[in-house]
This record gives structure tokens, C-alpha cells and sequence, in this order.
């Protein structure tokens, strides 16, 4: 009997021990690091500039699972359209540090004008979030509607996630979802990167570099807050107020998106009736990476009308 409660004890440790033995993100995980680094008021933030110094600013905002490596190919198609793009890694991925607490809207919202009044960046801004920052860039709108030239969002969030009954039990119940999270949330993405990377990629190594956030400790955990927080409700009032505000909206979609709910088309066009929406068929939620060049095309088409 004390051996199986013995097993038992060790078999629910396993996952809590694996995650405190993974490396801490540090000054020794930034020695090789590209780009710049900002202290802001929850932790050490990477970012970097790419671009024509004097080009009209472009804001391009990650989501839940990668860092700024993702824009990798739209960065530089961006930059050569004579754009001064701006990215960055969130806390809890890349080389970002990996505060606790909840992630939600004030979190995000905090990190973003933080780091923008870092860089001295006032307003026509052309903001860009890819999923989770597709949220995030929604929220910004809503909030500095001033501030912005264009919100341009691929399959963006806000608008409804597809998700399993465990993985709704996980993001609804604390602490037993806490330690699921630990336990099944590294295959599930490990699975799920395999898959993406049998397509054709125009960020190179991006399989590796995604696996490499599992080895670092806090990832995890961010990821769940951020699913308990920031992704965890609709944005209807924050697109509403963006379609009064006559902030132009461009939103691109892909069509083989198992991530996003394909309904959130008819909702956003519910919601803002002038945001354009395109869909490119033979995408997957990888959009920003697989499918660059139609991403890149579709906003050189759809200029901002102000």
C-alpha cells in the first residue's frame, strides 16, 4: 500500500519537477540574443527594429505559443515596403522575461504602451497581431484609437478558439489544470509543430525554435494564463468601439485553421461592418510564416482609407 502511494506521489511530481529543472531565462540565455532588451515594469522585454529609420512605424504583436521569430519572412517583406517594424517577444516566451500572475488585458495592454513609450513611439501606428496578439492589437486600438493608422489581424483572437472539453476543464480548474497543463501541454505542442512543419516554412529552423521554448522554464505556465486571461472572453465591445472610431481594419484569415473558428469571419464583419476580410485557401493558422508573400500581397492591396 505505501509503495503505490509512493508511486503516486512521484507520478503527480513528475511534471512540477520537470518544470523547475528547465533552464531560467537570464542574462546567460540572452548572451547570443539579437535585437535590444527593455526594462519595463514587470520584467526585462526583447525587442527589435527592422527597417528604414524614417519609415511609417509597424507594430507586429505575437501569439500564444511562439515569440518574434515567427515573423521571420513578413518582417523583412514589410521593411523592404519601407516600413520601420517594430517586434518583440511577450513576457513568458523568447527572451522576454517570465513574470507570474495573471496575463490578461491589463498585462498586455501594460506591456505594449510600456515598450511604445520606450521607443519614443507616439501614434500612426500600423499595429499587426497574429492570433493571441491579434487580441492584443484589438485592445490597444480600442484603447488609443488615436494612435492608429491601420489594425491589421491574422487569424486573430478574440472571436472564438476551438477547444476540447479537457482543454476547457484545464483553463476553468485551478490547480489540478494547473498540473494537466504540465503534464500534456508539451506533447499536445510538440505534435502540433511536427505537423506545421511538414509544410513548406518561410522562417527557417521556426520547428526548432518552437521546441525550444518548452526548454524554458515559465513558458508553460504563461501559456495557461494567458488562455485564462487575455483569451478568455470576446472582444465585441473592443470591435465596436474601434468600427465607431473608423480605424481602418484589414483581417486575414486562414482557410485550414484548426485553431481559430472559421464563425469568427461572420463575427467580425457583425461587429466592425467596414473591416475588410480576406481568406487564403490552402492556409493553416500558420499563416504568417507558410504563406508570407499572399500576406504581404494583401496588404500592399488593401492601403489604409483615412
Amino acid at each position: 500500500m505505501y509503495w503505490v502511494l509512493i508511486l503516486l506521489v512521484a507520478l503527480i511530481a513528475i511534471p512540477v519537477v520537470i518544470e523547475r529543472m528547465r533552464a531560467h531565462m537570464g542574462p546567460d540565455g540572452r548572451q547570443n540574443a539579437p535585437g535590444k532588451f527593455a526594462t519595463l515594469s514587470r520584467g526585462v522585454v526583447h525587442y527589435a527594429w527592422l527597417g528604414p529609420v524614417r519609415g511609417p512605424v509597424c507594430v507586429c504583436i505575437h501569439g500564444l505559443t511562439t515569440s518574434s521569430y515567427v515573423w521571420g519572412g513578413l518582417s523583412r517583406g514589410l521593411a523592404l515596403l519601407g516600413f520601420r517594424v517594430l517586434i518583440f517577444d511577450h513576457y513568458g516566451r523568447g527572451y522576454s522575461d517570465r513574470p507570474t500572475g495573471p496575463h490578461d488585458d491589463a498585462f498586455y495592454l501594460t506591456e505594449l504602451e510600456e515598450l511604445l513609450t520606450h521607443e519614443n513611439v507616439g501614434g500612426d501606428i500600423t499595429l499587426i497581431g497574429y492570433s493571441m496578439g491579434g487580441a492584443i492589437a484589438t485592445l490597444f486600438a480600442a484603447a488609443h484609437p488615436d494612435r492608429l493608422r491601420q489594425l491589421i489581424l491574422l487569424a486573430p483572437a478574440g472571436m472564438g478558439l476551438v477547444r476540447t472539453r479537457l482543454s476547457r476543464f484545464i483553463v476553468q480548474t485551478p490547480v489540478i489544470g494547473d498540473w494537466l497543463m504540465l503534464a500534456l501541454f508539451p506533447r499536445q505542442l510538440r505534435k502540433g509543430i511536427r505537423t506545421d512543419t511538414t509544410s513548406k516554412t518561410q522562417v527557417e529552423n521556426i520547428g526548432k525554435m518552437q521546441l525550444a521554448e518548452l526548454n524554458r522554464r515559465g513558458f508553460v505556465p504563461a501559456v495557461l494564463s494567458s488562455l485564462r486571461g487575455v483569451l478568455n472572453r470576446s472582444q465585441k465591445a473592443e470591435h465596436q468601439i474601434i468600427h465607431r472610431a473608423g480605424i481602418p481594419v484589414l483581417a486575414i484569415w486562414g482557410r485550414e485553421d484548426t485553431v481559430i473558428a472559421m464563425s469568427s469571419v461572420g463575427l467580425l464583419a457583425e461587429w466592425s461592418r467596414n473591416a475588410h476580410q480576406e481568406v487564403i485557401d490552402g492556409a493553416t493558422h500558420a499563416l504568417p510564416y507558410t504563406h508570407a508573400d499572399q500576406v504581404l500581397q494583401i496588404i500592399c492591396d488593401n492601403p489604409p482609407k483615412l
